[in-house]
């Protein structure tokens, strides 16, 4: 096959993420290959005010949507003339958020005639894992561990999940964000709370761990968070100093205890042999290491994407969006923002 036939042949996807507060778009060729992957990051902003506020967010999106396409198109050598299709998050998120993405997505399909894939955010999550792991191929179980989200999900097929758990409260990365600002160290907590773990003792304190009689694969990080809260105000009533880097090394590992006793549970249950990790918290480093030797105790091959597709991206929307194109998935001019969508609706 010449070079120039495998070009025409090829499936072009402009992605596009806005969901919270990055403003992203990527151009991804074959559902593997990143040919580009802009992040417009509001993370400094929005750490002035402790997390993300909902409507600055929107106005930066809107300020910024039009320049990280162009960008991504510009990186990838591509124009608008050369896409098969664009992809663009329209659930779950921020709606605000939400509608500057998919505005800018319908706006660029009605004038250039591309066809429009709707994605949602979690299966641009879990679909990160393909980008960097070419062989990767379902079935397999992959923990979806974020901000908003902690689902445990078995991908039966491309675009086919079973969601077998999921959490009852906090997720496991709000649970890192609050327990960051109790003990001073701010907002973006999960990588801040890695950082100073690594100086700390994790055994020092003994916080809970969480089960969920009716769903051995379910999690609740709430309890959790406020036993480390009320350590937090005991130390201080009793005036005994708090040791934040022992504190927020006994908080991570009592989070990745559960996390990796759950996940591992699933695996075996449903007799798979493939485990992925996907979501801001999978970028923690511990978790990672943690999973990986006990995967390998198991012998279940582990798979995780490298940090930056693990934060909102819009590479993993446009590779979610290439398996959902070639299923024969279109989304019309009426497609809506979903700030509640449910995984496997449309």
């Amino acid at each position: 096959m010449s070079e120039e036939k495998k070009v025409q042949n090829d499936i072009l996807i402009l992605g596009i993420e806005s969901s919270c507060d990055e403003t992203a778009a990527s151009v991804v060729r074959n559902g593997r290959e990143v040919l580009s992957n802009v992040i417009a990051s509001q993370i400094e902003l929005h750490t002035l005010y402790g997390g993300v506020v909902p409507e600055i967010a929107s106005r930066k999106h809107i300020e910024k949507i039009n320049q990280v396409i162009e960008e991504a198109l510009d990186r990838a050598g591509v124009t608008l003339k050369d896409i098969t299709a664009i992809a663009v998050t329209y659930g779950p998120g921020l709606v605000g958020a939400l509608l500057v993405g998919v505005s800018a997505a319908k706006a660029i399909s009605f004038a250039t005639g591309i066809p429009l894939v709707g994605v949602h955010h979690i299966e641009g999550h879990i679909s990160a894992n393909f980008i960097e792991n070419k062989e990767l191929e379902p079935p397999f179980v992959c923990l979806v561990a974020s901000g908003g989200h902690s689902h445990l999900v078995v991908v039966k097929d491309y675009g086919e999940y079973e969601i077998i758990g999921r959490t009852r409260d906090d997720a496991a990365g709000e649970a890192f964000d609050k327990v960051a600002r109790a003990i001073g160290l701010g907002y973006p907590g999960g990588p801040k709370i890695d950082k100073l773990s690594k100086e700390g003792d994790p055994e020092a304190i003994r916080f809970p761990r969480a089960r969920v009689e009716e769903n051995p694969y379910d999690f609740s990080f709430s309890g959790l968070k406020s036993a480390v809260l009320n350590y937090l105000n005991g130390c201080r009533m009793k005036g005994e100093t708090v040791e934040p880097k022992d504190v927020a090394a006994s908080f991570q590992k009592a989070v990745i205890d559960v996390l990796v006793e759950h996940s591992l549970h699933g695996v075996k249950d449903y007799g798979l042999d493939k485990f992925a990790i996907a979501g801001g918290v999978a970028s923690n480093s511990s978790l990672r290491e943690t999973f990986l030797r006990e995967c390998e105790k198991e012998h279940v091959k582990f798979y995780y994407p490298s940090p930056v597709f693990c934060t909102d991206n819009a590479a993993m929307i446009a590779v979610a969006g290439y398996y959902e194109y070639c299923k024969g998935v279109r989304s019309g001019y009426d497609l809506n923002a979903v700030p509640n969508l449910k995984l496997g609706e449309r």
